[in-house]
């Protein structure tokens, strides 16, 4: 349990949208942290299968074609980084968000907060994961699980990446999300940028999944992942509220989807 479990948090359990309205909703999150200081842990999927860029990314880095024959969307997050390929199946996400000026500012002190529950999911589903010691080199820039591997907010398993984790403040709150591998899918994390110029081969040799280390299903580590962030929260289960998911359909269709926020980097009215 963390020492900000004495403030109001809810657990909002699994649930799939597709990635702009993923990403509106942890604006929406962020708003009702600061407004109502309703703090949110949650967990989400992604349909259909979704590329999330990087704030700052290209993108000429992206194959737009192998995306569209593939149904895979694209959308952008507000953090920075390389693209992250969220498969339906073998992708889970997180998110924690909470009123920034409760959270260290000290950004490495953060990241060591936020992510208590992170491993401490890990260890209930048998993983056995840690922040990197070191820091690796690049082998894609574009993609965010073959990018420099950094301490601070980069958790591997047997020496390969198995989560990244990345915070942005909005609203005047903190918005910490991440990706955890359940399963690997190569050849779409790698088919989904321009030329990466990277086997597959070379991907497993980075990367690595939860199924390669734990005998368990992607149901059960949802739960435990579930389990970790109420815990250490002290969250109660809840669900969205109805005008909450009414005002990030909203945000999906004015931002998170429009090709000005995609692909030319700009909300739109935004110079």
């Amino acid at each position: 349990m963390t020492s900000l479990s004495d403030r109001e948090w809810r657990l909002l359990p699994e649930r799939t949208d597709d990635g702009p309205t993923t990403m509106a909703l942890e604006e929406i999150a962020a708003e009702t942290a600061v407004e109502e200081g309703v703090r949110t842990v949650r967990v989400y999927s992604w349909e259909p299968s979704t590329l999330s860029l990087g704030y700052r990314q290209d993108p000429d880095t992206v194959d737009w074609e192998h995306c569209e024959r593939e149904g895979i969307g694209v959308t952008r997050r507000q953090t920075g980084g390389g693209g992250i390929y969220h498969d339906r199946r073998a992708d889970i996400s997180y998110s924690v968000v909470a009123p920034a000026d409760e959270l260290p500012g000290d950004l490495m002190e953060s990241y060591n907060l936020l992510c208590e529950p992170i491993l401490d999911a890990f260890e209930r589903m048998g993983v056995p994961a840690s922040f990197a010691d070191e820091e690796l080199t690049a082998i894609h820039q574009p993609c965010c699980y073959l990018r420099a591997i950094h301490p601070a907010h980069d958790i591997l398993a047997g020496g390969k990446k198995i989560s990244g984790n990345a915070q942005y403040r909005q609203r005047d709150a903190v918005i910490q999300h991440g990706s955890l591998s359940f399963d690997l899918a190569p050849e779409h994390h790698l088919g989904v940028f321009a030329d990466p110029d990277t086997a597959v081969a070379e991907f497993r040799e980075r990367v690595t999944s939860i199924r390669e280390h734990a005998d368990i299903s992607r149901e059960e580590a949802v739960s435990a992942l579930e389990g970790a962030l109420a815990d250490w929260a002290d969250a109660d289960e809840s669900q969205w509220r109805e005008d909450e998911l009414e005002r990030a359909r909203e945000l999906a269709q004015e931002k998170y989807a429009t090709d000005e926020w995609t692909r030319r980097r700009a909300a739109p009215g935004e110079s």
